[in-house]
C-alpha cells in the first residue's frame, strides 16, 4: 500500500480514511477505522455480516455522518456530511438494492435529482448526449426509453452505474454488486469495472465472495467487529487466508458429506406448465423428481421457470397443467393448494428474496420467527397469542442457528441479510420438514454464515427429508447438490450427477447449448 508520508505519495490515494468510529446506541458499528485505497485501483472490502463494510462505505457516501475521524479525497481533507457532500466530491455509490424509479425510463432515471436547467427539454437533450458518451467510453450499453420494469437485474445494474458516471463519479462504491447476477451478467459487470478502472476510476466493492475478490480486486482489506484487521495485495493472499482472517479462524472452503441414500420419491413433478398474464410459458411440461434423503439442484440463468417452480411447489401460484405429487398428496389445476396447505403436507419453504417473502421487516424477530406456522397451538391462548412462548421458541432458534444478535424483540430490519437468512432456515428447518424448498440460501450471506448454512441443508438431506435448491450459485450447486437438473425457458434441458458436473458443462446447459453426452439424462428433452 502507498505511503502517506509525504505530499506526492498522498496524491496517488483516491480514499484515505483516519481513525472514523461509528455507534448506534450502544452497537460500535466502526472502531478507529483506517483505509487507504489506490487512485485508480479496484480495492475489495470483505468482512462478515455486520462486520461494519456497509457502515463505513455509507460514512463514505454520506448516508451516515461519522462520529470521529476525518475523511481525505485525492488528498485533500473533506469533510462529508450528506450524500450531496460525496457526490460534490466525485464519490458515486451502488446499492445492493437499487434505488430507481420503475415507471421511470433509464434517461429519466439517469438525469433525475441532476438536471442540468430549468428548461427539461434541454436537460434531456444534454443528458442523452451524456449518457451515450459514458455508454461508449465504458461499455455500458442500455436503451435510454426503455422503462425500468422492463429491464432485467443486469441492466439495473448498469442504469445505477450510469447515474454515478453521469453525477461525475471518480469514485465508486458497490455493495454486494453480484449477489443478484447470474454468472454471465457477473463476467460482464466485471469488464465494466475493469473498463473503468483502465479509464482511471476507482472502484470499491463490497462482497461476500471471495473467489471474486481474488479475480477482480487489487487490493483488499478485511474488516472484523468494525475494525480493519488485514490488508493485503490480492496477488499475495488467498481465500482460504482471507476466510480466516474475516471468521477469526479457520474455515473450511468445501462441504463435507456422504453418499446420498436416496429413498422414497416426495415430491413428484409431472407434465407441469404455467402461463403468466401474457400468454407466456414461464414453465414448459417440467418433469422431475425428489427422493427421501437426496438433494436436486436447480440450474439455470435467473428468469427461465426456477422461481415460478419453487411458487408452483410452496402453494403460492397454481399449476396450469399437470400435476405434483408433495408427500402423498396430489396438486392439480381442479384442486390448487395455497402455502398454508402446501405446510400442513410437511413441506418448508425458504422463499429466495428474504424481504419480500421471508420476513417482515417491522416485525420483532420473534413475530418473523413464527410466520406461516402463527396458528399453530402453542403460540396461541383462548383469545390472544402467548407472547413467553414465542419469545422463549425464538430463544431456540436463534441457539440453534447462532443468529445474532440473539434479541427476540429486536426489529427484523436490524439484523444484519445473513442473519436474517438463518432466522429463517431456523424457522423452516426445525419442525423437521419431510420437503424442504430452499431459494437462493446464501444470496448476500457471508462465509463464516455460509458454511453453517451448508452444513445445515446437508443435515437435512441425512435425516430423510427431500431438498430441492435452487442457486444462482454454480460452486453452491456443485458442492450441496447429488444430482443437478438446469433449466431454460421454462424447460428442463439436462440433468447430471453434480460429482460429473464441471462450471463449463453447466454454463453450457444453462445457454441451451450442450451436446448431450452420457452425463445428460437422456429422458430429459432438449
Amino acid at each position: 500500500m502507498a505511503s502517506t508520508d509525504t505530499t506526492s505519495s498522498e496524491l496517488t490515494l483516491a480514499i484515505d480514511l483516519r481513525n472514523i468510529s461509528k455507534s448506534f446506541g450502544t452497537v460500535q458499528a466502526n472502531k478507529h477505522v483506517n483505509l487507504k485505497v489506490e487512485a485508480g485501483t479496484i480495492h475489495g472490502i470483505v468482512g462478515e455480516n455486520g462486520a461494519g463494510k456497509s457502515t463505513l462505505m455509507s460514512i463514505l457516501y454520506g448516508f451516515y455522518e461519522a462520529d470521529a475521524g476525518e475523511i481525505y479525497i485525492f488528498g485533500k481533507r473533506t469533510p462529508i456530511r450528506n450524500s450531496s457532500d460525496a457526490i460534490a466530491a466525485g464519490i458515486g455509490m451502488v446499492h445492493q438494492h437499487f434505488m430507481l424509479v420503475e415507471n421511470f425510463t433509464v434517461l429519466e432515471n439517469v438525469m433525475l435529482g441532476a438536471e442540468s436547467g430549468a428548461m427539461l427539454g434541454r436537460s434531456i437533450t444534454d443528458a442523452a448526449a451524456e449518457l451515450d458518451r459514458l455508454e461508449r467510453e465504458f461499455g455500458l450499453a442500455v436503451e435510454k426509453d426503455a422503462l425500468i420494469s422492463d429491464l432485467p437485474v443486469g441492466q439495473l445494474q448498469r442504469v445505477e452505474i450510469l447515474k454515478a458516471l453521469y453525477r461525475g463519479a471518480r469514485i465508486l462504491i458497490l455493495d454486494e454488486p453480484t449477489g443478484v447476477l447470474t454468472p454471465q451478467e457477473t463476467d460482464q459487470l466485471f469488464a465494466i469495472l475493469r473498463s473503468l478502472r483502465e479509464q482511471g476510476t476507482t472502484v470499491i466493492i463490497i462482497t461476500h465472495k471471495l473467489r471474486e475478490i481474488m479475480v477482480l480486486t487489487d487490493q483488499v482489506s478485511v474488516m472484523r467487529q468494525g475494525e480493519i484487521v488485514a490488508s493485503r495485495v490480492t496477488s499475495e493472499t488467498s481465500r482460504e487466508e482471507l476466510a480466516e482472517l474475516m471468521v477469526g479462524r479457520k474455515v473450511r472452503m468445501s462441504i463435507d458429506k456422504t453418499p446420498a441414500q436416496p429413498g422414497e420419491a416426495l415430491l413428484r413433478v409431472e407434465n407441469l406448465s404455467v402461463h403468466d398474464h401474457y400468454g407466456v410459458a414461464r414453465l414448459d411440461r417440467v418433469s422431475l423428481e425428489v427422493r427421501a434423503g437426496e438433494i436436486v439442484g436447480i440450474a439455470g440463468v435467473s428468469g427461465n421457470g426456477q422461481s415460478e417452480l419453487l411458487d408452483v411447489l410452496s402453494g403460492i401460484l397454481p399449476p396450469g397443467e399437470g400435476e405434483v405429487l408433495i408427500n402423498g398428496h396430489t396438486v392439480t389445476p381442479e384442486h390448487a393448494t395455497n402455502p398454508e396447505q402446501v405446510r400442513s403436507y410437511s413441506v418448508a419453504h425458504v422463499p429466495e428474496d428474504r424481504l419480500k417473502r421471508g420476513l417482515v421487516r417491522e416485525f420483532i424477530a420473534a413475530e418473523s420467527a413464527i410466520l406461516g406456522y402463527h396458528n399453530a397451538s402453542e403460540y396461541n391462548g383462548v383469545f390472544l397469542t402467548k407472547p413467553s412462548a414465542i419469545i422463549d421458541h425464538t430463544h431456540h432458534l436463534m441457539e440453534a442457528f447462532d443468529v445474532r444478535p440473539a434479541h427476540p424483540t429486536l426489529k427484523s430490519a436490524n439484523f444484519s441479510g445473513g442473519n436474517q437468512q438463518k432466522l429463517i432456515l431456523a424457522r423452516e428447518m426445525d419442525p423437521g420438514p419431510k420437503v424442504l424448498l430452499v431459494g437462493q440460501p446464501t444470496r448476500g450471506v457471508d462465509i463464516g454464515a455460509i458454511e453453517f448454512i451448508h452444513k445445515q441443508i446437508v443435515a437435512m438431506r441425512d435425516e430423510g427429508s427431500a431438498v430441492l435448491l435452487v442457486s444462482g450459485e454454480l460452486d453452491e450447486l456443485m458442492s450441496l447438490a447429488d444430482r443437478i437438473i438446469v433449466m431454460f425457458e421454462g424447460r428442463i434441458v439436462g440433468e447430471v450427477a453434480a460429482s460429473e458436473a464441471d462450471e463449463k458443462m453447466l454454463g453450457l446447459m444453462m445457454a441451451n447449448a450442450h451436446t448431450p453426452t452420457s452425463t445428460v439424462s437422456e429422458e430429459v428433452p432438449a
